[in-house]
C-alpha cells in the first residue's frame, strides 16, 4: 500500500489542510511532530501520534522529532482549566533527556533528527519576538481559540499572558523548521490543531509559503466513550518507573473487545493479513482474547523490549491460572504484589473477611454476596465456602478473584 491508502485502512486520516492526501504518495517532504517536556515520558496518547510518524518514515518522509525545550518552559494551556505550574530548566532539561530516550527506542532502525525549539528561542530578545512573529498575528484568531473563551469568562479561571502567547511560540517552531530544513507538514494530535494551524498561517504571512498539517483522531475507548490511553491508576505511560511494563502489557491484554480492531491498527505495525487474520481468530473465540494478546505482546515490545514480554506475561499466567500460584520464584512474586492487593491469612480465616480487607468487593456483606452468587475463585476455581483450608494455599500462597476478570484478584499469603 502505499501512505494515503495506509492511513485509510488504519484510520489515520482526520483534519488536514491537504486537498488531496494522494500528495502524500508523491515526492518525499519533511514533516515534524513534536512533544513538550512537561513530563518526563510520552504517554499512550501520544504513541498513537508516534506509530502514524512511523508510517510516514517508512514510506519516505523526512522526520524531525522536536522536543520543545522552549514550550515546555511556557506550557500548553489548550484543554487546562487553570495555570500550569512553571517548571525549572532542571525539570525541562531532565524530561527532554528521558523523551529524546523514548523518540529513539521507538523509532529505532528509522532515519530521523531530533530538534529542540529552545536551541532557536533562548537567544531571541523580547523585541525581536515582537517584530518578527507578534507583528503576523492578529488578536481576532488568538481570542477566538475554544480554550481561551473558556478561561476569559466569568466562570473561567482567566489565563496570563504568558500562556496567551504559547500559540506563537508553537507557530515560529514551524516557520523556523520550514526555512531551516523546507519543513511543510506538521503532524499533530487533535488537541493540536489550533496551535499548528497557526504555524501555516504564519508561514503565509512572513514568508508567502505553503504548509499543511496532519491530526492524528482522538482514539476512544468504545466500551466507556471515554479517551483511550487511561487505566484505573490513571495514565498508561511509557516510561517503566511510573506504568511498570508488566502493568503497561496488562492495560493492552484488558482492551476493549468493540475497540481491539481500532488499537491493532493505530498502535502495531502489523500489516492488514496479520490484522485480519488475529480478528477471524478473535470472533471465533473472543474468551481467548487472541487479539488483545498479539496487542499486548506488539506494542509491549515496541516500548520495552523483548523481555519485558517475557516477564509479563509469565507474571500474566500465574494471574490468570495458567501456571500454579505456588511455583511463582519471588522476582515474579515481586512484581504479581504489585500489580494486585496483597493480604496476610491463616488457615481457617474467613475468606469473606479477607476479600474485604484486600478493598475487591468493597465490604464483607458484599464479599459475602458474591461468595454465595458463586462469583469468588479461589485459584481459579469457584469458592464453596467461607473458610481457608490449609489445602488452599501452594507454597503458602492463593490467588482470590471477585467475578471473571483478572484484574480483580487478590494475592493472599500465609501470616
Amino acid at each position: 500500500m502505499n501512505l494515503s491508502e495506509e492511513l485509510k485502512w488504519r484510520g489515520l486520516v482526520y483534519q488536514t489542510t491537504f486537498k488531496d492526501i494522494a500528495r502524500l504518495d508523491g515526492e518525499p517532504i519533511s514533516f515534524y511532530w513534536g512533544v513538550d517536556p512537561s513530563a518526563s515520558s510520552m504517554q499512550v496518547g501520544n504513541l498513537a501520534a508516534a506509530m502514524m510518524v512511523k508510517q510516514f518514515i517508512k514510506h519516505g518522509h523526512k522526520a524531525y522529532l522536536l522536543v520543545g525545550g522552549a514550550t515546555g518552559l511556557i506550557g500548553d494551556p489548550d484543554g487546562k482549566t487553570e495555570e500550569r505550574t512553571l517548571k525549572s530548566l532542571d525539570e525541562i532539561e531532565k524530561n527532554k533527556a528521558a523523551i529524546t530516550e523514548q523518540y529513539r527506542r521507538i523509532f529505532d532502525g528509522l532515519p530521523f533528527e531530533i530538534v529542540d525549539n529552545y536551541d532557536w528561542f533562548k537567544d531571541m530578545n523580547y523585541l525581536t519576538f515582537l517584530r518578527d512573529v507578534g507583528k503576523h498575528v492578529p488578536m481576532r484568531q488568538m481570542l477566538q481559540r475554544d480554550f481561551v473563551q473558556t478561561r476569559l469568562s466569568e466562570e473561567g479561571n482567566g489565563i496570563s499572558y504568558g500562556e496567551f502567547s504559547y500559540v506563537l511560540i508553537q507557530a515560529y517552531d514551524f516557520l523556523t523548521l520550514n526555512r531551516d530544513h523546507d519543513v511543510t507538514l506538521q503532524v499533530c494530535g487533535s488537541d493540536q490543531w489550533g496551535n499548528s494551524i497557526a504555524g501555516v498561517e504564519l508561514i503565509r504571512r512572513i514568508d508567502n509559503k505553503e504548509a499543511h498539517v496532519w491530526s492524528v483522531p482522538l482514539i476512544i475507548n468504545k466500551a466507556t466513550g471515554l479517551k483511550f490511553g487511561k487505566s484505573e491508576a490513571g495514565a498508561v505511560w511509557l516510561d517503566p518507573e511510573q506504568t511498570t511494563p508488566t502493568e503497561f502489557y496488562q492495560f493492552w491484554v484488558n482492551a476493549d473487545d468493540e475497540g481491539v480492531e481500532e488499537y491493532l491498527k493505530v498502535f502495531t505495525e502489523l500489516d492488514k493479513g496479520t490484522v485480519e487474520d488475529l480478528l477471524a481468530k478473535h470472533r471465533a473465540e473472543p474468551a481467548k482474547r487472541i487479539a488483545q494478546t498479539r496487542l499486548a505482546q506488539e506494542v509491549t515490545r515496541l516500548v520495552h523490549g523483548d523481555d519485558a514480554v517475557v516477564f509479563a506475561e509469565a507474571v500474566t499466567a500465574y494471574l490468570v491460572g495458567a501456571k500454579p500460584i505456588g511455583e511463582a520464584d519471588e522476582v515474579t512474586l515481586a512484581e504479581i504484589r504489585k500489580q494486585i492487593p496483597t493480604a496476610k491469612s491463616q488457615e481457617g480465616s474467613s475468606l469473606t473477611a479477607i476479600l474485604a480487607e484486600t478493598g475487591l468487593p468493597g465490604s464483607t456483606s458484599d464479599a459475602r454476596r458474591l461468595l454465595i452468587g458463586g462469583a469468588i475463585y479461589v485459584n481459579n476455581q469457584p469458592a464453596t465456602e467461607d473458610k481457608l483450608s490449609v489445602d488452599d494455599f501452594q507454597s503458602g500462597r492463593l490467588l482470590v478473584r471477585k467475578g471473571k476478570k483478572y484484574k480483580d484478584s487478590a494475592l493472599v499469603e500465609l501470616a
